[in-house]
């Protein structure tokens, strides 16, 4: 049995993939933003635990090896924190780095 893996149709970026889809022009265009708006607001979120972490490092004047053995990851992952690459983590793997070096995460809502 033959898998079917030929490419259909291919969004240009930047493209309102919600119109592509479908939807109406003036919902596709709120669908758009709210979550751009989204994608945006988790982006900040992990900028801001990742300056954490970093700032963290750089107080105590860890190489990224020695705070890879404390943060449980490998050091790879320490260079990703320290240069803010949000698309390699997840927020929940971020508090938890956090937590592992006693600083709380609290979530203000509004």
């Amino acid at each position: 049995m033959k898998i079917d893996t030929a490419v259909r149709h291919v969004t240009r970026p930047g493209a309102n993939l919600f119109l592509e889809l479908g939807f109406p022009p003036a919902e596709a265009k709120q669908l758009q933003a709210a979550s751009q708006k989204q994608i945006n607001d988790t982006r900040q979120l992990k900028q801001q635990l990742m300056e954490a972490l970093s700032s963290w490092i750089a107080e105590h004047q860890l190489k990224q090896a020695e705070a890879a053995e404390i943060l449980m990851v490998s050091r790879p992952r320490v260079s990703d924190v320290v240069n803010k690459k949000t698309a390699k983590f997840t927020i929940d793997t971020l508090v938890e780095m956090l937590s592992r070096i006693g600083k709380p995460v609290r979530l203000v809502i509004g």
